[in-house]
């Protein structure tokens, strides 16, 4: 775990852990104090970080409306560089918006400022590469806001110092879920960190520390 950045991620999910239906809707399952809650989290960060299936799929701003604060940098993680160029992220000058691809992706010239990353054996970053790119920047404290798949990748490789996990109070039944962890064989294996939880609205906000440092 790197000591010169904090990193926070966010994921908004149903009771039965989907943050999305099957065909990608997921407009809203949190609530409007959730929304905000969101909001308040990019205004205290200096980089917020979405993969490229979130990005394609939400078109995003990734911009401070709902309180007052500073728009922190945009960054979209793509290592094939798939996500179209034609979306708000790079588009729009709102925000600075840096577009993490691989040595071999080709992309379209866009506002946003192309970074080029390693990729592991998997094609994928290593968490501790973009933060450390992020960390050059001068960009410390960093959001990871999605999918469920970025999330998962950063807490996986111990790259995440909080979780906050809003839970909404309804079940999907079916879709695509949040948390995909490697699958554990015994729960000796499985993560037990500390958590405080709070009521957001009528969404349930847990607080989960995956790191040793409080602060």
């Amino acid at each position: 775990m790197r000591h010169s950045s904090w990193v926070v991620a966010q994921l908004g999910q149903s009771l039965d852990g989907r943050i999305a239906t099957e065909s990608g809707h997921s407009h809203y399952i949190n609530g409007v104090e959730s929304l905000v809650h969101l909001h308040r989290l990019r205004a205290l960060a200096d980089a917020v970080v979405i993969g490229a299936g979130t990005a394609s799929a939400d078109n995003p701003q990734l911009t401070v409306r709902h309180v007052t604060g500073k728009h922190p940098t945009r960054v979209v993680i793509d290592p094939r560089g798939r996500v179209p160029a034609d979306l708000a992220l790079f588009t729009t000058p709102t925000a600075p918006t840096l577009h993490l691809t691989g040595p071999e992706a080709t992309v379209a010239q866009t506002t946003a400022e192309h970074c080029v990353l390693p990729l592991d054996i998997n094609g994928q970053f290593r968490p501790a590469d973009v933060i450390a790119l992020l960390a050059n920047r001068g960009l410390t404290r960093v959001l990871v806001e999605g999918g469920g798949v970025t999330v998962s990748q950063f807490i996986e490789a111990n790259a995440v110092d909080r979780l906050h996990l809003l839970v909404a109070p309804l079940l999907i039944g079916s879709g695509r879920p949040g948390l995909q962890m490697t699958p554990i064989d015994t729960l000796e294996s499985a993560l037990r960190p500390t958590m405080r939880s709070f009521r957001c609205g009528d969404d349930t906000l847990f607080d989960v520390v995956l790191s040793g440092r409080t602060a």
